[in-house]
């Protein structure tokens, strides 16, 4: 079995690298760099845009944790979603390689989930909610050898982070049953213990041509929409065979999914308008799954199934 997220959305700044060490230093510093750390030049209030100092001397070999101002919220532990502004820089360089402030968009990241570089996963566990944080990451914890887009090999980074909103994610969807009376239907399990729910293919009906939504367990949460990005748990397989080939449970890690970045499109479409909390029968049809490609084993023209636990809506 292969996990697919890699090819259901297009690949972010922040995608995971390797390993170890932190260094905590709390306070703020107005000045050049200090202890590691290049100053904020401009911008220095949560919220704010920064601008960052070039960094001076060499860079740290460890990771280094700087909060700017602390928040008054709760403290992010791991299986949190953040919600966050950053700004992030390389140490030798004065100019930004990337910023969400200018997007008007927050960056959601899934703590423990491994969809960001670990020097943002120890950086960010125990901040408090509404904090400005400033990270120097090493190589180790970034991009290492390989470097990342226009970011050099070996390159240490330089994030300011304001966490906007932490969510604790539930570990299963909750809500009402709703029958399964389709006997031309995959049929998905209502359990909301945490654990992945079975899902049944029907061995004598054909795939259907159009793509199906369906509740199995529907709550009261808020209604997803196009532009938000959604924290789920999901079991994927392949109708014909029934064969699974991707799950979310037996990593231990939910997903999230900025729907306006999701290339499947009908995993898009089938989320779109369903609500949160829920637990939804997604059948994909080839044409708005992977076509007539082959992908990481997955037959071409294969039709899709996901039962999939929509978590969290950010």
């Amino acid at each position: 079995m292969r996990r697919i997220a890699g090819l259901l959305v297009v690949p972010l700044l922040l995608l995971s690298a390797a390993a170890c060490g932190s260094d905590d230093d709390k306070g703020s510093d107005s000045t050049s760099t200090k202890n590691g750390v290049p100053a904020i030049t401009k911008g220095a209030e949560f919220g704010e845009k920064p601008t960052l100092a070039k960094g001076e001397g060499d860079p740290p070999k460890e990771l280094k944790t700087k909060v700017i101002s602390e928040g008054d919220g709760a403290k992010l532990k791991k299986g949190d979603v953040a919600e966050v502004n950053y700004l992030g820089q390389e140490y030798d360089e004065s100019e930004p390689f990337d910023n969400s402030f200018d997007k008007k968009q927050t960056f959601p990241v899934t703590l423990g989930a491994g969809g960001v570089i670990q020097g943002w996963e120890q950086g960010l566990e125990g901040q408090k909610i509404g904090s400005r944080v400033e990270l120097v990451i090493p190589p180790d914890l970034g991009y290492g050898a390989q470097g990342q887009g226009d970011i050099k090999a070996n390159a240490t980074l330089v994030f300011v982070v304001d966490i906007v909103k932490g969510t604790t994610i539930p570990a299963s969807a909750k809500g009402t049953e709703v029958a399964q009376d389709n006997i031309d239907l995959p049929k998905v399990g209502t359990n909301t213990d945490g654990k992945a729910p079975t899902v049944t293919v029907p061995k004598d009906s054909d795939p259907p041509k159009k793509l199906v939504s369906t509740y199995v367990l529907e709550s009261d949460g808020a209604v997803v929409k196009a532009t938000d990005s959604v924290v789920v748990n999901y079991v994927a397989l392949l109708w014909e065979g029934g064969k699974k080939f991707d799950s979310t449970y037996d990593t231990g890690k939910t997903a999230t999914f900025p729907l306006d970045q999701l290339t499947l499109k009908g995993l898009k479409d089938g989320l779109v308008g369903k609500k949160e909390g829920s637990r939804v029968l997604l059948v994909v049809p080839p044409d708005q799954a992977f076509g007539d490609k082959e992908q990481q084993g997955i037959p071409k023209n294969s039709t899709l199934v996901f039962a999939v636990d929509i978590l969290a809506v950010m």
